[in-house]
């Protein structure tokens, strides 16, 4: 396994995730194949096909990690797809539209001037500065720019 799978799951630990399913993405992120198969994923990276299942489904889920069928297999395979970080943008804002709704709807419950009014009125402000950065589209101009003949 390269150390640079390695690497990216203690980094996907130390933001909170579980180390197998950072291996399993870290995995996938520098896999140059059509499809990895989760045998292929339990061999490889030493972990048993129950936590390859739970983990990718995991990863299914949010986004990171696409399932697909290779034409005359009855197998899954599984992929990440060339732009993960934009669909992890797009999560992103719907969580931070919830935060921002739960912050507006306390904040009237929290006595004006208080040290927790303080903290709600940051986080609703927050969430709603981070809204407003338009970070997706602000990705997506930058991927533009980048591709550009004239970088």
């Amino acid at each position: 396994m390269p150390d640079v799978v390695e690497r990216f799951a203690d980094h996907w630990a130390t933001g909170g995730g579980s180390r197998i399913e950072g291996l399993i993405a870290g995995y996938l992120l520098v896999d140059e194949s059509d499809g990895v198969s989760a045998a292929e994923l339990s061999d490889e990276l030493g972990i048993s096909r129950g936590s390859v299942s739970t983990y990718t489904r995991q990863l299914v889920e949010r986004g990171f990690v696409q399932r697909v069928r290779k034409a005359g297999e009855r197998s899954h395979y599984f992929v990440m797809g060339e732009d993960v970080w934009a669909g992890f943008l797009a999560a992103e804002q719907e969580y931070l539209r919830n935060q921002l709704r739960l912050a507006e709807a306390t904040l009237p419950l929290v006595t004006k001037g208080g040290r927790s009014w303080a903290r709600v009125r940051n986080m609703r402000d927050y969430m709603d500065w981070m809204i407003a950065s338009r970070l997706p589209s602000s990705w997506e101009r930058f991927k533009s720019a980048r591709e550009s003949p004239a970088r």
